[in-house]
């Protein structure tokens, strides 16, 4: 290779984790580039979590900072408004496809909010290089909401379902 070409590579590969892409590959000839990225591990923090510590870091503001802006009695703080999804867990997409919630086309969907799902159940399916990957799920409770719609291309790790633990 050049020194240009290291230098376009180096470029591209700064790119591809900006963008967190997981794969990339390239063939022009006889040059062949794969690139394969490992993932971040996302926090098990959700929204709700957020929330609650936004909620106590606000009771928490030092009492000459409240003072200095003379809050008139009429105004009191607005109350922080809790994620209707706190506490709620994602079913996420081991890879990168299309989703498809039911076994063929016009059959019942495998799972549809309000359905009580175990661990292990079908919940839909994932096409992946004309492959049909069965998604099971990770966790026993009931389907919140699904949150991808049928026929739509998804990426790894992209949430499909929030479930209702329990």
């Amino acid at each position: 290779m050049k020194p240009q070409d290291i230098d376009d590579l180096k470029q591209l590969i700064e790119f591809l984790k900006e963008y967190q892409v997981a794969e990339f590959d390239l063939d022009r000839g006889d040059l062949k580039i794969r690139l394969k990225f490992n993932q971040p591990e996302t926090s098990s923090a959700g929204l709700g979590d957020l929330a609650r510590l936004l909620a106590s870091a606000q009771h928490q503001v030092p009492q000459a900072t409240a003072a200095a802006n003379h809050p008139s009695p009429q105004e009191a703080p607005a109350p922080v408004a809790l994620d209707p999804n706190a506490g709620l867990h994602l079913v996420k997409s081991p890879m990168v496809g299309t989703f498809f919630g039911s076994p063929t086309p016009g059959a019942a969907q495998f799972v549809s909010a309000g359905d009580r799902v175990t661990k292990g159940q079908v919940i839909g399916i994932v096409e992946a290089m004309k492959l049909m990957n069965e998604i099971e799920s990770d966790a026993a409770g009931e389907i919140v909401k699904c949150l991808v719609s049928n026929g739509q291309p998804i990426e790894y790790g992209q949430p499909l379902f929030s479930l209702r633990l329990g």
